[in-house]
This record gives structure tokens, sequence and C-alpha cells, in this order.
């Protein structure tokens, strides 16, 4: 388990952990590495609260929000962004299984999801901006493990859509042990128990809306997910996250 989750934060962050002789794992352990993505949450979240939390004593809020969204965009290497923009490029511009998956094998970003990251950051930073700091930092902290942990349920209902040769990482995903999805469980959650009034954990069906919408088209469409389309079902959860925390809080709009 523990070379597992060393492999998750080398795939989904940029930091240079592989330096590390604990996080020099062999290549099949990177299968697994969708079921420790709550784990890593702790730390991107982190980040983006602990930047947020730090700029803004020295700098205008809004400015310290576009900050700390840059700090998670640098962190993982814009790996989820743009998951997001080849899956509304390709789920935007194809109309058949193989034209939907060949636009999101494509490295040039297109129209869709040009247009989509667009309204996709004016929309996280509108919502930052709108929920009264220090309040937001603990959101952070709370809506980006749990919302990885409720992507990385994908794996459960679907099936990988292509196969590893034609894959962008050359990998399939596997599915989780009862260890790991107990600790997923955790990371993803006990944030939620901690720093949220109980109230506020009705938030937590938004993205498990989102989820289940997003499997069913991509189960009509592609009839499986691939990794553009885990990082693009994180990002859209999230942003329903924060979406129902503003409308439980109605003091904060």
């Amino acid at each position: 388990m523990l070379k597992s989750v060393a492999a998750a934060f080398v795939f989904f962050t940029r930091l240079p952990f592989w330096r590390l002789k604990a996080f020099q794992v062999p290549p099949e352990y990177f299968s697994r590495v969708v079921n420790y993505w709550a784990v890593v949450g702790w730390l991107t979240g982190g980040i983006m609260a602990a930047t947020l939390w730090l700029t803004a004593q020295v700098l205008p809020y809004s400015i310290a929000v576009i900050l700390a969204l840059l700090s998670r965009v640098l962190l993982t290497g814009a790996l989820h962004e743009d998951g997001l923009a080849d899956f509304l490029d390709g789920f935007g511009g194809g109309n058949t299984k193989e034209r939907i998956l060949a636009i999101m094998k494509d490295s040039h970003i297109g129209t869709y999801g040009v247009i989509g990251l667009i309204f996709y950051f004016l929309l996280f930073y509108s919502l930052l901006v709108n929920l009264p700091y220090p309040f937001a930092c603990f959101a952070l902290l709370v809506g980006d493990p749990f919302c990885k942990f409720i992507a990385s349920q994908l794996t459960r209902f679907l099936p990988y859509a292509r196969t590893a040769e034609s894959s962008k990482a050359k990998t399939i995903y596997k599915g989780s042990t009862l260890g790991a999805l107990l600790l997923s469980i955790l990371f993803g959650l006990l944030p939620l128990f901690l720093l949220f009034d109980t109230h506020l954990w009705l938030a937590a069906l938004a993205p498990v809306v989102v989820f289940f919408f997003l499997i069913l088209l991509m189960k009509k469409k592609i009839q499986g997910y691939t990794g553009d389309c885990c990082g693009a079902l994180f990002l859209l959860c999230e942003i329903s996250f924060y979406i129902a925390v503003l409308l439980l809080e109605p003091g904060f709009r």
C-alpha cells in the first residue's frame, strides 16, 4: 500500500518526489494511483489553503485567490485542467466513440476546451471570492480530497475505454482493494467531518449527483472512461461542491 501511495504522489504532482528513494517504485504500482487520489488531496488542498491564507495577509483577497488557484496548477502541472479541456473537446466535438477518443488523445486544445477552461476558472475564482476568509481555506481543505475520493470511484462503475497501448499514460487503472478503499474514505471524508458544520455536510450530495450524471454520459458516449475523464470528473465535482456550500450559506453571498 505504501508503494502505491508513493506512486500516487509522483503521478499526481510535479514535486520531485522521485528523487527520494522511498518514492522510487516499480511501474506496476502506477496502475493503482487513482485509488489513493484522496491522500494526495491533502497535499494539493493544503497547498492551496496555505497559499490563500499566507498571501491574504499581505495582498487583497481577490489576488490571494488567484495565487491559490495558480498554486495547484503549478503543483499538478495542470494535469486535471488538461483532462477537463480534452474531455470537453472530445464530448463536445465528437459524435461517435472512436471520434471522441481520437479528439481527447489529440494534444491540441480545441474551442470547447478553451471556452470550458475560461468559464471553469472564472467560476472557481468567483466561488472562492464569495466565500469569507478564512472559511475559504477550510473549504479548500475539504473540497479537494473529498472530490478526489468521489472521482476515484469511477473505476468501480466503468471499464477503461482504451487499451493500455493506446492510452496517454500507457496505464490502465486497477480497482481498489478493501484496504485502499478504507484509506480513501478516511482521507476523503475526515476533513468534511472535522472542518464543516453538520448542516454543510449536505454539500457533499452535489458532487455525488454530478458524478453519476457524468458516469451515465461516459457510459452512453464511450462505454467507459479515460484518464482525461478522471481529471474532468474531479474538477466538475469540486466546482459543484463549492456551489452547494454557497447555496447552503446564504450569508456568504
